[in-house]
């Protein structure tokens, strides 16, 4: 399925805090111009595929700024990790070993 792109703070309600019960879902915040957010993105994609039964999404900080204020974003990439829509758990900055484990822990 692959990381899909939320474009707006409705889509973020309806399909990050209303994914499926016990789905676990990582949504990454990032920004065009943020260098280790474009180092990451290939590594993530990979991820998505690699855990299909996760679902991915990304939100451009700046395209979608309600959304990032809303959660507390205040770095770049932040990932967060939600289940039954509540956050588990977040990694803040391009550490693929910490987010793979977050995936695997929450899963």
């Amino acid at each position: 399925m692959g990381v899909q792109q939320i474009s707006s703070t409705a889509e973020f309600k309806s399909q990050v805090l209303g994914a499926g019960a016990g789905k676990l879902v990582m949504v990454d915040f990032y920004a065009t111009w943020c260098g280790p957010c474009k180092m990451i993105a290939p590594k993530v994609e990979a991820m998505s595929e690699e855990f299909p039964d996760v679902a991915f999404f990304k939100v451009d900080v700046d395209q979608v700024a309600e959304v990032s204020e809303e959660q507390g974003v205040s770095a770049m990439p932040t990932f967060f990790f939600f289940k039954d829509g509540k956050k588990v758990t977040e990694v803040v900055g391009a550490s693929e070993d910490k987010i793979r484990a977050a995936i695997t822990q929450h899963k």
